[in-house]
């Protein structure tokens, strides 16, 4: 349910989905997660405030993942100090676009700030605000970690359903790229998706989860188009 009243929203943008880019798939004119995000809420209606100090913010995990306690504490304060002025003092609801992020500002903001995941966000505020007009035919989907420790399967199952005709979830416990580990240890990542390519449809040429990092790693190892979930919704409601 949409319960925003004006339809304002925050939109914190991750670090990592503002640093990465675009995967190897994607043509040179396809839009940044960012850009497409900004779209796509515009286009369901939204006003969009962004934090002040955007730039200087990270939610603190990749500090706290490496034993960097106060950096991650220092980072988690200073975001939640910006998006609570923003915010009108959690008035308005706070879009994050990876669901880690999401889960680790949830373990560490210690005001009454309405964040929002990026599933729940897209299945009860924006999709119910536009027009589904072409269901892809098959697609992958991958709940990353922070999605099963939250809850989120059956709303992500939800919400791709709403996007294609048949939907795959895919089967692992963990992808194994863990944060950046993927990128020092390709060995957990290919331990982890060993069973990746079997599961996979052949008519199926594209994924999607809610984590960059993992994102990485699935299109590494499944050789297919693996991107953000916001990049379905913007091609099948536009």
């Amino acid at each position: 349910m949409n319960t925003t009243t004006d339809l304002k929203v925050v939109y914190f943008p991750s670090c990592i989905n503002r640093s990465m880019g675009k995967n190897s798939f994607q043509d040179s004119d396809d839009l940044q997660l960012t850009s497409l995000t900004h779209q796509l809420l515009v286009r369901a209606g939204f006003t969009i405030i962004y934090p002040e100090a955007l730039d200087t913010h990270c939610c603190g995990m990749p500090f706290s993942s490496k034993g960097f306690d106060e950096a991650n504490h220092a980072q988690s304060e200073a975001l939640e100090k910006d998006l609570l002025k923003v915010s009108e003092n959690g008035k308005h609801p706070i879009l994050y676009d990876m669901s880690p992020c999401f889960y680790h500002s949830k373990e560490e903001f210690k005001s009454d700030l309405k964040i929002v995941d990026p599933i729940e966000f897209m299945l009860d505020y924006v999709m119910p605000l536009l027009t589904i007009k072409n269901k892809k035919d098959a697609v992958v989907v991958f709940p990353v970690c922070s999605v099963k420790k939250i809850g989120k399967m059956d709303q992500l199952l939800a919400l791709s359903n709403l996007c294609a005709n048949n939907v795959t979830i895919i089967d692992s416990n963990c992808c194994g790229f863990a944060g950046d580990r993927g990128f020092l240890v390709p060995e957990l990542n290919e331990h982890g998706l060993r069973d990746l390519k079997t599961q996979i449809p052949t008519n199926c040429k594209e994924g999607y989860s809610t984590s960059r990092t993992c994102e990485i790693g699935f299109e590494k190892m499944s050789g297919i188009d693996f991107k953000s979930i916001f990049y379905l919704i913007e091609e099948v409601t536009r």
